[in-house]
């Protein structure tokens, strides 16, 4: 079976969660008889045209970008193309021009959507972009959210309750490289002390600030691995409010961030708007038996981290509740080890890339049998 996902970005071009997630999809899946094509904007797009891993990416001539919105003339044309030798096409969503490309194409094949996130930075937008979004989830023939807290939480998915499923994102723990002795040496001599642990990109609706405010009452280090668009004003605040507990590593290497994993105390992923929809930085810190603390913003977080089971839950954007949480986490080991425990008994039970996959799968297969 022959499956075309579409979404705005993707690998080589940009490396963000949705990408990881089609790219695991397509892994996962291949497992199963699926042969996945993705289609992308690139601003290089014969450079950036290539086979992936066991799949191809193939990429459209990104003319610009409005509103974190890429636009094409070309993907027009390569969508008609590809979207004719598929036997099902996997949306992404949110990309309003997609919704475009998929009712100009008329291609006629079963589509199933992954509804990544509500629209949440681009609220001005969604008046008049509300119409095509509506009519596009309509059309297709299947809408997957990727925990049931999003599914719930949602007032967009509310109305297409009687075609949404629940298939969660999973990961490889096989993709993942083992940490070297010379990467926990590493680790050790770059932070000697006990810490916590944040790694991601670091944007807007990470709650970073928050962390960095809660620093001033937590009792280890806290280490911010990864690089993104507010690292500057982040680094700024950390030293105008003294936070020397805080180190700030940038980006590290894959096996270097493994090793930072299994050499901290816990996961901290202070995220506090919607704008989190998942957290794969979550599920792997469950993979490597990390208990965790999170916030509760309604989606998928308080499922990968479950409220007094793999970790700790608190309120957004509090400071002190999220320095108490650290402490506890810090003065507790027995409870810490148990929630880490859980965390990988829950990972292994619900996040791994092959259930992903073999869920995608059997989706494809009932979708394609219906409608042939």
């Amino acid at each position: 079976m022959r499956v075309l996902h579409f979404f705005k970005t993707y690998w080589p071009d940009t490396f963000g969660g949705v990408e990881r997630t089609i790219h695991a999809i397509a892994q996962s899946t291949a497992r199963h008889g699926i042969e996945t094509e993705v289609l992308s904007l690139s601003r290089t797009p014969d450079e950036a045209t290539r086979p992936l891993d066991e799949h191809m990416a193939t990429k459209a001539k990104l003319d610009f970008e409005l509103a974190s919105t890429g636009f094409s003339r070309e993907v027009f044309r390569r969508f008609r193309v590809l979207s004719a030798k598929a036997d099902l096409i996997h949306y992404h969503f949110p990309w309003p021009l997609m919704d475009v490309v998929h009712f100009q194409s008329r291609h006629g094949k079963p589509a199933v959507v992954t509804y990544h996130s509500d629209i949440v930075k681009q609220r001005l937008i969604l008046p008049f972009y509300r119409p095509l979004m509506t009519r596009f989830l309509a059309d297709v023939d299947a809408i997957v959210a990727t925990s049931p807290d999003y599914l719930r939480s949602s007032p967009v998915l509310a109305a297409f309750r009687a075609k949404a499923k629940v298939i969660p994102i999973g990961i490889d723990e096989g993709a993942y490289p083992s940490p070297t002795e010379a990467d926990n040496d590493w680790c050790r001599s770059t932070v000697p002390e006990p810490f916590v642990l944040f790694v991601g990109v670091l944007r807007y609706y990470k709650g970073l600030d928050v962390l960095i405010q809660a620093a001033g009452e937590v009792r280890c280090k806290i280490v911010i691995a990864g690089s993104g668009p507010i690292e500057r004003e982040l680094r700024l605040q950390a030293e105008t409010l003294r936070r020397d507990n805080v180190i700030f590593l940038g980006e590290v290497s894959e096996p270097r961030k493994m090793a930072l994993l299994d050499n901290c105390l816990g996961f901290i992923f202070p995220s506090n708007q919607r704008s989190e929809a998942y957290g794969l930085s979550l599920v792997e810190a469950a993979m490597r038996g990390k208990p965790m603390v999170s916030c509760e913003i309604g989606t998928g977080t308080s499922y990968v981290n479950e409220a007094g089971q793999t970790g700790l839950v608190v309120a957004p954007s509090d400071p002190a509740g999220l320095a108490q949480a650290i402490n506890r986490l810090i003065a507790s080991p027995t409870e810490a080890a148990s929630w880490g425990r859980a965390a990988r008994d829950r990972y292994a039970r619900l996040f791994t890339a092959d259930r992903m996959g073999k869920s995608y799968a059997e989706l494809y297969r009932q979708l394609g049998s219906r409608k042939g």
